[in-house]
Parts: structure tokens; C-alpha cells; sequence
């Protein structure tokens, strides 16, 4: 992952026009690991996105892997947190939180799925990636059981249901399937009783897809 560093000055306190910002480099780093993956991420790659020096880049970044690292601690402070977020949202039955949680697959905002199957293929070449990806997988798996529990679903069924819910959803990833929101949200009352073991009513399937325009 090592890519030559260039002398950096001592603070960027001063940072001079044209150097580019740290968020710039991240958001040019982000949009390269969606293109082409881990191996296109490079400096200078990068710096001709962003019609910048390759020299600029040290004013933000040490070197090429502290801009991973970076990138790999966006994902996991976008994704992990927002589906934890979801799990965590008020709600007053088991079928309401688990459409909290379902607005995670259709809100960017909220989980990236790009994001997600980029880092999730990054972490299929790299032990320290995988290893961060795995924690994450655990710490959204018990956010996931902690909200069923907390509905009244007994801990070795929340178990196997919440990792039905989120294998389900890694393996649609992983598996690059196609569905319009329309489609997916025709599925959602068949999903949420086969997830939780309760149907939903109408009226929350509506409310539902109006949070989630076509």
C-alpha cells in the first residue's frame, strides 16, 4: 500500500492556494475506490482529478496509506454508524423498527452500498481491511439483535434473525442486484414478516415508501 512520501512542510497552518484540502483528496479517493478499487487510489491518479500537484498532496496526508486509512475510517463512520443509528431510532413495534432499519438500504445518505462493496472488496486482498471489516460486521450484527431483544424477541432468535436481516442484505450487495425502489418496496411487507415473524399493515408500508420516492 506504501506509495514515495515528498517532504511535507512542518504545519499547514499557512496551506497556500492551490495545495487542495484534506476533504478534497478524501472525496477524490472515495470516487477513484468506487471506479476502479484500492489499486487505483494513487497520489498522482488523484492529484490530476483534482488538477493539482502530487507534491500538494502531502500538505494533507502523510502518504499514500495515511489517505486510506482515512478512507477506510469514512466508511466505517458512515455505514457502521448509520445502520447502528437505525437500529438504535425510536419505534414502537418490531415491524417499525425493522422499516427504521430497512431505510438504510435505500437512503445513500444514511448507507452507502458502493461504499460498502468497495471496502468489503478491498478487504479480500488486505488482512488489516478485513479484520476492520469484521468488527464492524459484529458491532452492526448485535446492534441488529439488541433492537429485536429490545422488542421482545428472545436472544437466540434475535440472533438468527438478525443475521438473516444483515447477510441477506451483504449477500444482495455482493451479488450486485438490480431493483428499482419501486420494486424493492413492493417486497417490503413480504421481507419484514419473514425478518421479524409480523406483517406489515398497509398504512406502514405507505409511510414507508414516502419516505422513499421513486
Amino acid at each position: 500500500m506504501t506509495e514515495s512520501t515528498a517532504t511535507r512542510p512542518e504545519s499547514a497552518s499557512a496551506r497556500p492556494e492551490g495545495r487542495g484540502k484534506a476533504e478534497d483528496w478524501l472525496e477524490a479517493a472515495y470516487q477513484q475506490l468506487l471506479l476502479g478499487g484500492v489499486d487505483s487510489v494513487r497520489v498522482l491518479t488523484l492529484a490530476k482529478t483534482l488538477g493539482l500537484s502530487r507534491t500538494s498532496f502531502y500538505w494533507s496526508f502523510k502518504d499514500r496509506d495515511a489517505l486510506l486509512a482515512a478512507l477506510l475510517a469514512r466508511w466505517d463512520a458512515h455505514n457502521t454508524a448509520g445502520l447502528i443509528g437505525r437500529c438504535e431510532q425510536y419505534a414502537a413495534t418490531v415491524v417499525e423498527a425493522m422499516l427504521n432499519v430497512f431505510d438504510c438500504w435505500l437512503d445513500e445518505s444514511l448507507f452507502d452500498s458502493r461504499f460498502e462493496l468497495a471496502i468489503r472488496n478491498w478487504g479480500l486482498k488486505n488482512d488489516e481491511v478485513a479484520a476492520v471489516v469484521d468488527r464492524a460486521d459484529q458491532a452492526r450484527l448485535q446492534a441488529l439483535t439488541t433492537m429485536l431483544m429490545r422488542h421482545g424477541q428472545p436472544g437466540p432468535q434475535a440472533d438468527v434473525r438478525a443475521r438473516t436481516i444483515y447477510l441477506t442484505q451483504i449477500g444482495y450487495l455482493s451479488m450486485r442486484t438490480q431493483e428499482s425502489v419501486s420494486e424493492r418496496i413492493s417486497r417490503v411487507a413480504e421481507y419484514v414478516e419473514v425478518f421479524v415473524g409480523e406483517r406489515c399493515a398497509p398504512q406502514e408500508v405507505a409511510r414507508f415508501a414516502a419516505r422513499h420516492p421513486a
